[in-house]
């Protein structure tokens, strides 16, 4: 039968699926009028008002160009690798705590789709899944260009989630739980896990870029080498999809740096002024969704500032500075967990 906590449920997996495809959309125009600003240009500014509707048209424009598959490609996994992307980009959602509890007509409601005891582990295993669909579609399109770019993506991928696991492990030896709600829960007012772990969210953050395929690690798709990348061959919603994935994985990634060192929906004073548990939870959520945007900024503040590495340094970077670093933060970690319990 449909319980009310069901029909909430659903109404929060849909509210969520929208949001996130929302965001996803106006984030590039974001991208593109934060771009324009750095540049000393407009942007966008023909469809609407201050180009509002740009992520419209060119949605419009992606649906309606002319699909082309080509004939030399493994048909079945040229087209399973883009849906791949976007499932696994869309996945992560669900085990997000957006905010507390919400009462309803008497009834509490939790704003987390699921609350995994194991949530930061299944966070791992989404996106080691989403490189399938890049080394797919890769491989798919039988272009030399385009499988170079899905080898690239996977050992980048690869290579970074070592060190982005370990920097969680140090996270998780303070914390002692890998439920996302209890990590956020653990952080209330103003007890963020940024001061307990700096170097681990550094790493994290790091790590964060390269994961996204963002600049100044998007060497999977470097035009000046690669043409595209491995979404060379790929066109219309297609193209759409890796695309979209991209900002998707921003979004989400933003998220998850929000809930595991920023106190997720916590935010300072927050039990001090004596307002009621509703308003407390709505302001939550409002306070999450700022930090969101704030790493959404800084995501793409950081693409037109930084240049794009060189392939061998970006490699080097992750095996020797960041993987060392983060075992010396575990290492640290458990020094000063052993000496404040004895």
């Amino acid at each position: 039968m449909f319980t009310p906590d069901l029909i909430f449920k659903v109404v929060l997996i849909l509210s969520i699926f929208v949001i996130t495809l929302v965001i996803a959309m106006y984030s590039t125009y974001g991208e593109r009028k934060i771009a324009a600003f750095m540049q000393d240009r407009l942007g966008p500014n023909r469809a609407g008002i201050f180009g509002i509707l740009q992520p419209l048209a060119d949605g419009v424009k992606m649906f309606m160009k002319e699909e082309l598959i080509p004939d030399i490609s493994n048909k079945v996994l040229f087209i399973l690798g883009p849906c791949l992307a976007m499932t696994t980009a869309l996945m992560t959602s669900v085990i997000i705590p957006w905010g507390s509890t919400i009462n309803i007509f008497g009834s509490d409601f939790s704003l987390q789709v699921t609350d995994l005891n194991i949530g930061v582990l299944y966070v791992f295993a989404v996106t080691s899944i989403g490189v399938y669909g890049i080394m797919i579609g890769g491989w798919a399109s039988n272009n030399k260009y385009s499988l170079l770019g899905a080898l690239r993506a996977s050992s980048q991928m690869i290579s970074y989630e070592i060190a982005m696991g370990l920097a969680i492990i140090a996270l998780i030896m303070s914390t002692g739980t890998l439920s996302l709600k209890e990590i956020s829960a653990a952080q209330s007012g103003f007890h963020w896990n940024i001061f307990v772990q700096p170097l681990g969210f550094l790493i994290f953050i790091i790590c964060s870029f390269a994961e996204t395929n963002r600049a100044p690690f998007d060497l999977p798709e470097c035009e000046t080498e690669l043409i595209g990348g491995y979404h060379t061959e790929y066109s219309s919603m297609k193209l759409g999809f890796y695309l979209f994935a991209e900002y998707i994985n921003m979004f989400i990634a933003s998220a998850v740096i929000s809930t595991l060192y920023f106190g997720g929906y916590n935010f300072p004073f927050m039990n001090d002024m004596g307002l009621s548990s509703n308003a407390i939870t709505i302001l939550g959520v409002v306070f999450l969704f700022a930090k969101i945007f704030f790493f959404i900024f800084f995501f793409m503040w950081i693409r037109w500032t930084i240049p794009r590495f060189r392939y061998d340094q970006l490699m080097r970077l992750g095996w020797t500075v960041l993987i060392p670093l983060a075992i010396f933060n575990i290492l640290l970690t458990g020094a000063i967990i052993f000496a404040t319990n004895n």
